[in-house]
């Protein structure tokens, strides 16, 4: 193989040895080390401790986040430190298809699909720990959702590796000035990534086979190659990633009505988190009891989120229970764990509990008009569940 001359690179032209596409010990070692899921003292330190503590918060409100692989006793003692005045709280685990239970209730995060508009959607479930024993159809709706969900991951690799999508990799390469010799390192290290997974499967952790395994891999080569060089390929890898998520077959997902059906029978809640990222979610009337209407990534439309709930608890009949509103911090505590100069910094500032639009003075008065704070959502919401 030929030296790769990158157009960016300031240094000298990488060793043809260092880019060659058979695996390496180094390369099994990385591997390893990105799909762990045990934490160091020093992660689980980093979990206990928050960086910042609200003394005056006395509720906390946790119904859209994510513990991933992190234990969620770590993190119910990062919430203790970060609020040591609280005397009320709801706080619910939604990992991404996978119900997890903390004290009396369960959450999950579920994908489905909205047939009237046509777009994949994600609506959040609670309940009380107790109705698992009965969610058989749920668990197993949720288990193929989660195995198709991490498809994803195969079509992504198959995006850069094969000829079949050249066409995405060729607009990828366009929208970030990726030159070839750059797409050529990327296909060498995700041909050895593909030939780690395939090796590795049985033992690998399945919430680890997703498309952040990439990034995470990309990142251990920093270690070796030059840093301009794997931000440089970080960036084209997203925007692959991009066309890949628009590309997505969605007709595999079960249908939102199937879902909310689901979890009404086990007398479930739910909760369609960030609308703005497909808001005529907003019109479909679908059986919910809140909309999530700030999040760190759904924050500018807040104010006429807010609006939109009031206007159709107004025009509902008396015998209809009213809409509430949510916040949700949207915390992924898997990224709070990776080394901070590799973490994704949107992700790792996240808290959970942490939703400062219910004190914003700009937002407060929309609040007030739908008579809704977040102590009076705590305790009507978890009456619903029972």
């Amino acid at each position: 193989m030929e030296p790769l001359k990158l157009r960016h690179e300031r240094t000298e032209p990488l060793d043809p040895e260092a880019v060659r596409p058979e695996v390496t010990e180094w390369d099994q070692q990385a591997y390893q080390r990105i799909v762990s899921t045990d934490l160091t003292s020093e992660q689980a330190e980093r979990i206990r401790t928050p960086e910042e503590v609200f003394p005056r918060q006395r509720s906390v409100l946790g119904l859209h986040w994510h513990p991933e692989f992190v234990p969620v006793d770590l993190v119910t003692q990062r919430v203790g430190n970060m609020f040591p005045r609280c005397d009320e709280q709801l706080i619910i685990p939604t990992q991404h298809n996978e119900l997890m239970a903390l004290g009396d209730y369960a959450g999950v995060e579920i994908d489905c699909y909205s047939l009237g508009f046509n777009l994949k959607v994600q609506l959040l479930a609670h309940f009380k720990a107790s109705r698992l024993e009965r969610a058989d159809v749920l668990k197993g709706m949720l288990a193929h959702t989660f195995k198709y969900r991490a498809s994803q991951l195969w079509e992504f690799i198959d995006s850069v590796l094969e000829p079949a999508f050249a066409e995405r990799v060729e607009k990828a390469a366009a929208k970030t000035g990726a030159s070839d010799e750059l797409v050529r390192f990327v296909r060498v290290q995700l041909t050895k990534l593909k030939q780690l997974i395939d090796r590795n499967e049985a033992t690998t952790p399945p919430d680890m086979l997703k498309n952040k395994i990439i990034r995470n891999f990309f990142n251990t080569l920093r270690e070796r190659f030059d840093e301009q060089l794997i931000g440089h390929a970080q960036f084209f890898l997203n925007a692959v990633k991009k066309l890949v998520k628009r590309d997505f077959r969605l007709d595999y997902f079960y249908r939102t009505e199937e879902i909310i059906e689901e979890v009404r029978a086990l007398d479930g809640g739910v909760v369609i988190p960030h609308p703005e990222q497909f808001w005529p979610i907003l019109l479909a009337n679908y059986d919910v009891d809140a909309i999530e209407v700030w999040n760190p990534q759904s924050r500018e439309y807040t104010e006429f989120l807010i609006h939109v709930v009031s206007h159709q608890n107004a025009s509902r009949a008396d015998d209809r229970r009213r809409l509430l509103v949510t916040m949700g911090d949207d915390t992924h505590f898997g990224e709070k764990v990776i080394c901070p100069e590799h973490q994704d910094p949107d992700k790792a500032n996240r808290e959970l509990g942490v939703q400062p639009a219910w004190d914003d003075l700009s937002i407060r008065k929309g609040l007030i008009v739908a008579r809704m704070d977040r102590e009076d959502v705590i305790g009507e919401y978890r009456a619903r569940l029972g």
